[in-house]
């Protein structure tokens, strides 16, 4: 079924909206954190400063808490995830533009580089043998039943991520379209700010889980 909605697109792009909306926020996320890097300033008088300032601290001190002291050396990982999760979630909002959230092949390649991630970690910090041994449970005559268990367990990590967002974000898509084709006066309103307050629940919930999966990959194993 296709939707009631003309997208901005670029020519040659118009059935992959979420390629050109991928790249219009990572542009202006770059531009953007250039822009405040280079002003920065020991008392900020920007609104740009603050506002990146507050947001990182929040990061920060939320991986502190999640992950403990150690934490702060993913925020490249964590932050990068959540800047862009956040944004791409709320710019499907804005008539016009598509969510890349709302695509499942975006969310499948976040949620396979933090698959890939906290597996590399894993096995730089503990090793490979000792990182494998985290599949095989602390009982070695069980570890025929827990190695099949664990290998399932990791493999439904980055579908559930994938599938979580994608749902989620694409559901509301598509009830402010009816919404809006509908009754495009009020009603779609307070719509509107549910889901804003969606788009920064599904953020938090993805970047909490992909802290708990590197979590996981850090702890020694017995």
């Amino acid at each position: 079924m296709e939707e009631p909605l003309l997208y901005i697109n670029v020519p040659g792009l118009e059935h992959y909206p979420h390629v050109t909306y991928t790249w219009v926020i990572m542009i202006v996320l770059a531009i953007s954190s250039y822009l405040v890097g280079r002003r920065i300033k020991l008392v900020p008088e920007g609104g740009g400063q603050n506002f990146f300032e507050v947001a990182v601290d929040g990061i920060a001190d939320y991986m502190d808490e999640v992950m403990g002291h150690g934490g702060r050396r993913y925020i490249p990982l964590i932050g990068t995830i959540a800047f862009f999760i956040l944004t791409s979630n709320l710019i499907g909002l804005i008539p016009g533009f598509a969510s890349p959230t709302a695509n499942i092949n975006t969310n499948a390649a976040m949620a396979f580089t933090v698959f890939l991630t906290y597996h590399y970690i894993g096995i730089t910090r503990h090793g490979f043998l000792d990182y494998m041994k985290s599949f095989t449970g602390p009982i070695w005559w069980l570890a025929p039943l827990i190695f099949p268990i664990e290998i399932i367990t990791h493999l439904a990590r980055p579908l559930t991520l994938t599938l979580r967002l994608f749902g989620n974000i694409k559901g509301e898509d598509i009830v402010l379209i009816i919404l809006a084709s509908l009754i495009p006066l009020l009603i779609p309103v307070p719509m509107m700010f549910l889901a804003i307050f969606t788009s920064i629940i599904q953020t938090v919930i993805f970047s909490l889980l992909s802290m708990f999966y590197i979590s996981g990959a850090l702890e020694e194993h017995h």
